[in-house]
């Protein structure tokens, strides 16, 4: 993938975000997961059976869709060079997710500030897992920032990493693994055997862009906000507290916005009504109020920014 390409497809994501009515691959993906999960149950009677099923499906799915991409991708080019070009930049733009990560965090904001604590839990409640129902106002903000750091990583510089490595094909193949994580990979009775595969492949699949993650909102608090000093909390926040989260990724980049709002996140969450403790990240010397989602949501453009900047650079010199 060129420089060029990347930049027109971050464009698309900018400007286009992710309309309701236009096919998505993440939609199709979901759809093929959901099928295989209610099937595959029929055929499995054990705990082990579950296991190698889940593992198939792990494996098997982002292969399929890399292929497919691939092959999509190669006959477009070899009709013409330049629809080749045009469907890769569109496939590479469906794996981004910036902008609508924006649209929703905008919502939540905007529901707040006219005191609509209702509609801000039912805007929040499309970009977190937990129950929002009864949350008040802090605990909205804490899981909103919370969303928009870990989205982030997951949804925008992890795809631009892999965009970068392999262009659409591989990006894609991520966001298959990220779609199962997110429908599978859950530690509950349904899926402790069935999701084992899919949750570990995320893990490793996300490594490395978490930890770029938290480098580029340490960077970002500062140079979004030019409080140099956030940089220096950011950072020291992100390396005492970035492995506290039970997920080995997600913290790095919760950590690093913790450090830069100087927030305090984690703690309780409920899900389907059962409670779960996570360990405090950040020192809490700020209350959550609704500017800190605001100062989040500038954080997260920024660091979109270093990782656009740092891919068309990576891509210049190759």
């Amino acid at each position: 993938m060129t420089g060029v390409d990347l930049l027109l497809a971050t464009a698309l994501d900018a400007v286009a975000g992710d309309p309701r009515w236009l096919p998505h691959p993440v939609r199709g993906m979901g759809a093929v997961i959901a099928w295989y999960d209610h099937r595959i149950r029929a055929l499995c009677r054990t705990d082990e059976a579950l296991r190698i099923a889940g593992a198939v499906l792990a494996i098997g799915l982002p292969v399929a869709v890399y292929m497919a991409a691939a092959f999509v991708i190669a006959e477009a080019a070899a009709f013409a060079p330049w629809l080749g070009h045009a469907i890769g930049i569109i496939l590479a733009y469906t794996t981004l997710a910036g902008r609508d990560l924006l649209d929703h965090v905008r919502v939540v904001g905007l529901e707040l500030a006219r005191g609509n604590l209702s509609e801000a839990r039912q805007a929040v409640a499309m970009i977190v897992g937990r129950d929002t129902n009864t949350l008040d106002e802090p605990e909205i903000v804490r899981a909103t920032v919370e969303t928009i750091a870990e989205s982030t990583s997951d949804g925008i510089i992890a795809p631009i990493v892999y965009l970068t490595l392999g262009g659409p094909p591989l990006a894609l193949a991520y966001k298959a693994i990220n779609t199962l994580d997110s429908m599978v990979g859950h530690r509950d009775a349904r899926y402790e055997y069935f999701g084992w595969a899919s949750a570990r492949l995320d893990d490793a699949a996300n490594w490395i862009p978490a930890r770029l993650t938290g480098t580029f909102i340490a960077l970002a608090a500062g140079l979004a906000t030019w409080q140099w000093e956030r940089v220096r909390s950011s950072w020291h926040i992100l390396h005492r507290d970035g492995d506290k989260h039970a997920s080995p990724n997600s913290g790095r980049p919760e950590a690093a916005m913790a450090g830069a709002l100087g927030v305090q996140l984690g703690g309780r969450n409920y899900y389907d009504g059962v409670w779960e403790d996570r360990p405090p990240i950040g020192e809490g010397t700020s209350l959550l109020t609704i500017n800190h989602i605001a100062e989040a949501r500038d954080i997260m453009v920024v660091t979109w920014g270093l990782g656009l900047f740092f891919a068309l650079l990576s891509l210049w010199q190759s």
